[in-house]
Protein backbone atom coordinates (compact mmCIF):
# COMPACT_ATOMS: atom_id res chain seq x y z
CA UNK A 1 0.00 0.00 0.00
CA UNK A 2 1.16 3.33 -0.59
CA UNK A 3 0.77 5.26 2.63
CA UNK A 4 1.34 9.26 3.50
CA UNK A 5 2.54 10.71 6.84
CA UNK A 6 3.10 14.31 7.06
CA UNK A 7 5.89 15.26 10.02
CA UNK A 8 8.53 12.32 8.52
CA UNK A 9 11.30 13.93 10.02
CA UNK A 10 9.87 14.37 13.58
CA UNK A 11 9.67 12.11 16.42
CA UNK A 12 5.91 10.00 16.06
CA UNK A 13 6.79 10.40 12.14
CA UNK A 14 9.77 9.01 11.69
CA UNK A 15 9.27 5.95 14.18
CA UNK A 16 5.66 5.56 11.98
CA UNK A 17 7.56 5.22 8.76
CA UNK A 18 9.96 2.76 9.76
CA UNK A 19 7.63 0.54 10.81
CA UNK A 20 5.03 1.09 7.77
CA UNK A 21 8.20 0.16 5.47
CA UNK A 22 9.18 -2.73 7.51
CA UNK A 23 6.04 -4.45 6.75
CA UNK A 24 6.42 -3.63 3.27
CA UNK A 25 4.39 -0.59 2.29
CA UNK A 26 5.46 2.30 0.13
CA UNK A 27 6.01 5.63 2.39
CA UNK A 28 5.80 8.74 1.04
CA UNK A 29 6.47 11.94 3.45
CA UNK A 30 6.48 15.29 4.02
CA UNK A 31 7.87 17.82 6.20
CA UNK A 32 8.85 21.06 6.83
CA UNK A 33 11.77 20.89 9.29
CA UNK A 34 10.47 23.63 11.20
CA UNK A 35 10.70 21.13 13.89
CA UNK A 36 12.24 17.86 12.80
CA UNK A 37 15.50 16.70 11.47
CA UNK A 38 16.32 15.13 8.35
CA UNK A 39 18.29 12.46 9.85
CA UNK A 40 15.15 11.22 11.47
CA UNK A 41 13.81 10.59 7.69
CA UNK A 42 14.28 6.95 6.56
CA UNK A 43 16.45 6.25 3.74
CA UNK A 44 13.33 3.76 2.33
CA UNK A 45 10.96 6.63 2.43
CA UNK A 46 10.29 8.83 -0.52
CA UNK A 47 10.76 12.28 1.27
CA UNK A 48 9.59 15.74 -0.19
CA UNK A 49 9.99 18.93 2.12
CA UNK A 50 7.04 20.98 1.86
CA UNK A 51 4.80 23.04 4.44
CA UNK A 52 1.56 21.31 5.19
CA UNK A 53 -0.22 25.01 4.47
CA UNK A 54 0.45 24.32 1.05
CA UNK A 55 -2.34 22.74 -0.79
CA UNK A 56 -0.68 22.20 -4.15
CA UNK A 57 2.23 20.59 -2.40
CA UNK A 58 0.29 18.29 -0.54
CA UNK A 59 -1.96 17.24 -3.55
CA UNK A 60 1.14 16.50 -5.67
CA UNK A 61 2.68 14.53 -3.51
CA UNK A 62 0.02 12.24 -1.83
CA UNK A 63 -1.41 11.30 -5.44
CA UNK A 64 -1.84 7.62 -4.92
CA UNK A 65 -1.88 7.23 -1.54
CA UNK A 66 -4.71 5.12 0.06
CA UNK A 67 -3.61 5.95 3.67
CA UNK A 68 -2.64 9.09 5.11
CA UNK A 69 -1.43 9.83 8.64
CA UNK A 70 -1.43 13.38 9.53
CA UNK A 71 1.23 13.54 12.21
CA UNK A 72 2.39 16.97 11.53
CA UNK A 73 2.03 19.97 14.01
CA UNK A 74 3.56 22.38 15.68
CA UNK A 75 2.99 21.05 19.00
CA UNK A 76 3.26 23.82 20.94
CA UNK A 77 0.87 24.07 23.90
CA UNK A 78 2.44 26.63 26.37
CA UNK A 79 4.14 28.88 23.80
CA UNK A 80 0.25 29.07 21.82
CA UNK A 81 -0.61 31.28 24.38
CA UNK A 82 1.99 33.56 23.28
CA UNK A 83 2.34 32.75 19.57
CA UNK A 84 -1.52 31.93 19.11
CA UNK A 85 -1.11 33.07 15.23
CA UNK A 86 1.80 31.08 14.14
CA UNK A 87 0.70 27.73 16.11
CA UNK A 88 -3.09 28.19 14.63
CA UNK A 89 -1.79 28.72 11.22
CA UNK A 90 0.05 25.63 11.38
CA UNK A 91 -2.33 23.06 12.82
CA UNK A 92 -5.62 24.46 11.55
CA UNK A 93 -4.84 25.39 8.03
CA UNK A 94 -2.33 22.37 7.47
CA UNK A 95 -4.19 19.81 8.95
CA UNK A 96 -7.29 20.92 6.32
CA UNK A 97 -4.61 21.40 3.42
CA UNK A 98 -3.78 17.86 4.01
CA UNK A 99 -7.18 16.82 4.66
CA UNK A 100 -8.57 18.33 1.13
CA UNK A 101 -5.90 16.76 -0.86
CA UNK A 102 -6.27 13.47 0.67
CA UNK A 103 -9.69 13.54 -0.27
CA UNK A 104 -9.08 15.16 -3.72
CA UNK A 105 -6.53 12.36 -4.50
CA UNK A 106 -9.57 9.62 -3.66
CA UNK A 107 -7.61 8.48 0.31
CA UNK A 108 -9.37 5.64 1.37
CA UNK A 109 -8.60 6.28 5.06
CA UNK A 110 -7.23 9.42 6.99
CA UNK A 111 -5.91 9.21 10.76
CA UNK A 112 -5.12 11.89 12.38
CA UNK A 113 -2.99 12.76 15.66
CA UNK A 114 -5.06 14.67 18.05
CA UNK A 115 -3.77 16.18 21.40
CA UNK A 116 -4.96 15.28 24.90
CA UNK A 117 -5.15 19.16 25.11
CA UNK A 118 -8.65 18.83 23.62
CA UNK A 119 -9.57 17.82 26.80
CA UNK A 120 -8.39 20.68 28.68
CA UNK A 121 -9.60 20.91 32.27
CA UNK A 122 -11.73 17.86 32.81
CA UNK A 123 -11.94 15.18 35.93
CA UNK A 124 -8.90 12.78 34.98
CA UNK A 125 -9.09 10.13 33.24
CA UNK A 126 -10.13 11.62 30.04
CA UNK A 127 -12.54 9.54 28.41
CA UNK A 128 -13.18 10.00 24.84
CA UNK A 129 -16.69 10.93 25.52
CA UNK A 130 -16.40 14.16 26.86
CA UNK A 131 -16.95 16.80 25.13
CA UNK A 132 -13.66 18.65 24.27
CA UNK A 133 -12.83 21.59 26.38
CA UNK A 134 -9.19 23.17 25.14
CA UNK A 135 -8.36 26.31 27.13
CA UNK A 136 -5.10 27.33 24.90
CA UNK A 137 -5.00 27.96 20.73
CA UNK A 138 -3.35 24.74 20.70
CA UNK A 139 -5.93 22.67 22.31
CA UNK A 140 -8.49 24.81 20.17
CA UNK A 141 -6.91 23.94 16.80
CA UNK A 142 -6.60 20.51 17.04
CA UNK A 143 -9.92 20.64 17.94
CA UNK A 144 -11.03 22.71 14.99
CA UNK A 145 -8.64 20.44 12.96
CA UNK A 146 -10.77 16.99 14.39
CA UNK A 147 -14.13 18.73 13.32
CA UNK A 148 -12.85 19.93 10.04
CA UNK A 149 -11.82 16.18 9.16
CA UNK A 150 -15.37 15.10 10.57
CA UNK A 151 -17.38 17.36 8.30
CA UNK A 152 -15.15 16.57 5.00
CA UNK A 153 -15.02 12.76 5.91
CA UNK A 154 -18.41 12.32 6.13
CA UNK A 155 -19.42 15.14 3.07
CA UNK A 156 -17.03 13.08 1.20
CA UNK A 157 -17.37 9.61 2.23
CA UNK A 158 -13.70 8.75 3.52
CA UNK A 159 -12.68 6.64 6.48
CA UNK A 160 -11.29 8.35 9.70
CA UNK A 161 -9.90 8.09 12.85
CA UNK A 162 -9.02 10.37 15.33
CA UNK A 163 -5.93 9.55 17.86
CA UNK A 164 -5.09 11.15 21.03
CA UNK A 165 -1.70 10.49 22.43
CA UNK A 166 -0.15 11.16 25.95
CA UNK A 167 2.69 12.64 26.33
CA UNK A 168 5.15 10.63 23.91
CA UNK A 169 9.02 10.15 25.34
CA UNK A 170 12.06 8.03 23.65
CA UNK A 171 14.83 7.82 21.43
CA UNK A 172 14.64 11.02 18.76
CA UNK A 173 12.54 13.10 20.76
CA UNK A 174 13.22 16.60 19.79
CA UNK A 175 15.53 17.80 22.84
CA UNK A 176 16.98 21.41 22.11
CA UNK A 177 13.70 22.89 21.45
CA UNK A 178 12.98 25.60 24.77
CA UNK A 179 9.01 25.15 24.10
CA UNK A 180 8.20 22.11 24.19
CA UNK A 181 8.75 18.74 25.42
CA UNK A 182 8.97 18.79 29.19
CA UNK A 183 11.08 15.12 30.10
CA UNK A 184 13.45 15.97 26.93
CA UNK A 185 14.13 19.67 28.24
CA UNK A 186 14.32 18.61 31.66
CA UNK A 187 17.20 15.39 30.29
CA UNK A 188 18.86 17.46 28.52
CA UNK A 189 19.55 20.38 31.18
CA UNK A 190 20.72 17.84 33.48
CA UNK A 191 23.83 15.85 30.96
CA UNK A 192 24.60 19.32 30.51
CA UNK A 193 25.15 20.10 34.43
CA UNK A 194 22.80 22.57 34.75
CA UNK A 195 19.51 22.34 36.80
CA UNK A 196 16.09 22.50 34.77
CA UNK A 197 13.12 24.38 35.37
CA UNK A 198 9.81 23.70 36.79
CA UNK A 199 6.93 25.83 36.26
CA UNK A 200 4.74 26.39 39.58
CA UNK A 201 4.60 23.79 42.61
CA UNK A 202 5.44 20.66 40.01
CA UNK A 203 2.54 18.80 41.43
CA UNK A 204 0.98 19.10 37.63
CA UNK A 205 0.37 14.83 37.02
CA UNK A 206 0.79 13.76 33.72
CA UNK A 207 1.08 10.37 31.75
CA UNK A 208 4.08 9.21 29.98
CA UNK A 209 3.67 6.93 26.46
CA UNK A 210 6.61 5.33 24.81
CA UNK A 211 6.94 5.78 21.00
CA UNK A 212 6.37 2.12 20.54
CA UNK A 213 3.70 1.56 22.52
CA UNK A 214 1.70 4.73 20.45
CA UNK A 215 2.45 2.84 17.27
CA UNK A 216 1.03 -0.49 17.70
CA UNK A 217 -2.44 1.74 17.94
CA UNK A 218 -1.51 3.82 15.13
CA UNK A 219 -0.88 0.91 13.10
CA UNK A 220 -4.08 -0.77 13.97
CA UNK A 221 -6.26 2.77 13.25
CA UNK A 222 -4.72 2.75 9.63
CA UNK A 223 -4.33 -0.82 8.50
CA UNK A 224 -7.45 -2.47 10.35
CA UNK A 225 -11.44 -1.49 10.37
CA UNK A 226 -10.95 -1.18 14.21
CA UNK A 227 -11.48 2.21 15.49
CA UNK A 228 -12.98 3.89 11.68
CA UNK A 229 -15.00 6.94 13.00
CA UNK A 230 -13.64 6.98 16.38
CA UNK A 231 -11.94 8.89 18.63
CA UNK A 232 -9.25 6.88 20.93
CA UNK A 233 -6.31 7.47 23.11
CA UNK A 234 -3.51 5.89 22.72
CA UNK A 235 -0.79 5.43 25.37
CA UNK A 236 -0.13 3.76 28.46
CA UNK A 237 -2.59 5.41 31.43
CA UNK A 238 -1.07 3.28 34.64
CA UNK A 239 1.57 5.75 35.52
CA UNK A 240 0.20 8.90 36.32
CA UNK A 241 2.93 10.93 38.17
CA UNK A 242 4.06 14.66 39.10
CA UNK A 243 6.39 16.32 37.00
CA UNK A 244 8.42 16.44 40.52
CA UNK A 245 8.26 12.64 40.07
CA UNK A 246 9.63 12.94 37.12
CA UNK A 247 12.43 14.81 37.51
CA UNK A 248 13.23 12.55 40.31
CA UNK A 249 13.28 9.55 38.16
CA UNK A 250 15.37 11.74 35.34
CA UNK A 251 17.96 12.69 38.39
CA UNK A 252 18.47 8.96 39.14
CA UNK A 253 18.75 7.81 35.55
CA UNK A 254 20.99 10.80 34.53
CA UNK A 255 23.12 10.68 38.01
CA UNK A 256 22.63 13.99 38.20
CA UNK A 257 23.25 15.66 41.74
CA UNK A 258 21.19 19.15 41.68
CA UNK A 259 17.83 20.47 42.01
CA UNK A 260 15.21 21.73 39.74
CA UNK A 261 14.63 25.59 40.07
CA UNK A 262 11.14 26.03 40.22
CA UNK A 263 9.25 29.49 38.46
CA UNK A 264 6.22 30.86 38.45
CA UNK A 265 3.29 28.78 37.22
CA UNK A 266 2.64 29.12 32.90
CA UNK A 267 -0.54 30.41 32.18
CA UNK A 268 -3.33 28.70 31.21
CA UNK A 269 -1.70 25.50 32.23
CA UNK A 270 -4.03 22.10 32.46
CA UNK A 271 -2.99 20.89 36.59
CA UNK A 272 -4.00 17.24 35.83
CA UNK A 273 -3.95 15.71 32.40
CA UNK A 274 -4.01 11.98 31.43
CA UNK A 275 -6.38 10.24 29.44
CA UNK A 276 -7.85 6.11 29.94
CA UNK A 277 -6.69 3.91 27.49
CA UNK A 278 -9.73 1.88 28.19
CA UNK A 279 -10.83 2.08 24.89
CA UNK A 280 -7.74 1.23 22.94
CA UNK A 281 -7.39 -1.73 25.02
CA UNK A 282 -11.41 -2.95 23.94
CA UNK A 283 -10.61 -1.46 20.36
CA UNK A 284 -7.19 -2.00 19.16
CA UNK A 285 -6.61 -5.00 21.28
CA UNK A 286 -3.76 -2.47 23.54
CA UNK A 287 -1.38 -3.33 25.84
CA UNK A 288 1.11 -1.78 27.62
CA UNK A 289 4.87 -2.92 26.81
CA UNK A 290 6.85 -0.17 28.19
CA UNK A 291 7.02 1.75 31.35
CA UNK A 292 8.30 5.48 32.12
CA UNK A 293 11.46 4.17 33.20
CA UNK A 294 12.21 2.56 30.50
CA UNK A 295 11.05 5.18 27.86
CA UNK A 296 13.01 7.93 30.06
CA UNK A 297 16.16 5.53 29.60
CA UNK A 298 16.20 5.50 26.15
CA UNK A 299 15.36 8.82 25.61
CA UNK A 300 18.41 9.50 28.33
CA UNK A 301 20.67 7.02 26.33
CA UNK A 302 19.78 9.05 22.75
CA UNK A 303 20.51 12.09 23.94
CA UNK A 304 23.85 10.96 25.11
CA UNK A 305 24.66 9.56 21.99
CA UNK A 306 24.14 12.08 19.96
CA UNK A 307 25.80 14.63 22.47
CA UNK A 308 23.81 17.68 24.54
CA UNK A 309 22.67 20.39 22.55
CA UNK A 310 22.81 24.32 23.41
CA UNK A 311 18.38 25.33 22.98
CA UNK A 312 17.16 26.84 19.79
CA UNK A 313 15.05 29.78 20.24
CA UNK A 314 13.71 29.71 16.34
CA UNK A 315 10.14 30.72 17.26
CA UNK A 316 8.92 33.69 17.47
CA UNK A 317 7.27 35.38 20.48
CA UNK A 318 4.13 37.17 19.61
CA UNK A 319 2.88 38.26 22.87
CA UNK A 320 5.50 39.70 25.13
CA UNK A 321 3.99 40.82 28.38
CA UNK A 322 4.14 40.32 32.58
CA UNK A 323 2.74 36.70 31.86
CA UNK A 324 5.24 35.29 29.11
CA UNK A 325 7.50 33.02 30.99
CA UNK A 326 10.85 33.91 31.42
CA UNK A 327 12.57 30.99 30.21
CA UNK A 328 11.75 32.39 26.79
CA UNK A 329 12.06 35.92 27.20
CA UNK A 330 15.64 35.92 28.97
CA UNK A 331 16.71 32.84 27.43
CA UNK A 332 17.23 30.46 30.59
CA UNK A 333 17.55 27.14 29.06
Amino acid sequence: MRVFITGIAGFLGSHLAERLLAMGHHVVGVDSLLGGELVNVPPDAEFYQYDCRDFNAMAKVSQGCELVYHCAATAYEGLSVFAPAMVMDNIVTGSVGVFSAAIANGARRIVFCSSMARYGTNQVPFLESYVPRPQDPYGIAKVAAEQALVNLAGVHGVEYAIAVPHNIIGARQKFDDPYRNVAAIMANMMLQGRSPFIYGDGEQSRCFSHVEDCLSCLLALGLSDRGVGEVVNIGPDEEFVTINHLFRTLKGIVGFEGQAIHLTDRPQEVKHAACSSAKARALLDYRTTRGLAEGLTDLVAYIRGVGPRKFRYHLDIEIRNASTPRTWTERMM
